[in-house]
C-alpha cells in the first residue's frame, strides 16, 4: 500500500539521475539526490535497478582486512589503495638505504 504522498517520477528523470550518478565516480548517492529533490535511497534503487537491467551486477570480492567485503567502485578504491601502499614502503625502503649510505660516505672521508 503507497501513502498518499508518494511521489512517481517519469522513466526519463530516473534514467537521468542514474546517469548523472555514474558519470561520476567521486560523487555520492547523497550529493545528486539532494542536487535532484529526492531521497539517497530512492536514488540508490533506481541505480541498482538500472544496473540489473543492463546485465551489470558489482563484483563479489571476498573480505579481507582492508576491502571489508567492498563492492564495484569501492573495491577498485582499496585495490588502488593496496597497490600504493606497496609502492610507498618500496620508496620508503629506497630512501633509508640511500641516507645509510649518505652517512656511510660522509663519514669516510676527511677533508
Amino acid at each position: 500500500m503507497t501513502s498518499k504522498y508518494h511521489r512517481r517520477f517519469p522513466e526519463e528523470f530516473k534514467a537521468e539521475a542514474v546517469r548523472m550518478y555514474l558519470d561520476d565516480p567521486a560523487t555520492t548517492y547523497a550529493a545528486v539526490a539532494k542536487n535532484l529533490g529526492v531521497s539517497s535511497e530512492t536514488l540508490r534503487n533506481w541505480v541498482k535497478q538500472a544496473r540489473k537491467q543492463q546485465g551489470e551486477s558489482p563484483q563479489y570480492q571476498a573480505p579481507n582486512s582492508e576491502n571489508e567485503g567492498l563492492v564495484g567502485y569501492d573495491a577498485v578504491i582499496a585495490e588502488e589503495n593496496r597497490r600504493l601502499r606497496a609502492e610507498l614502503d618500496k620508496v620508503k625502503a629506497e630512501r633509508d638505504i640511500l641516507r645509510k649510505a649518505a652517512k656511510y660516505f660522509a663519514g669516510e672521508t676527511n677533508w
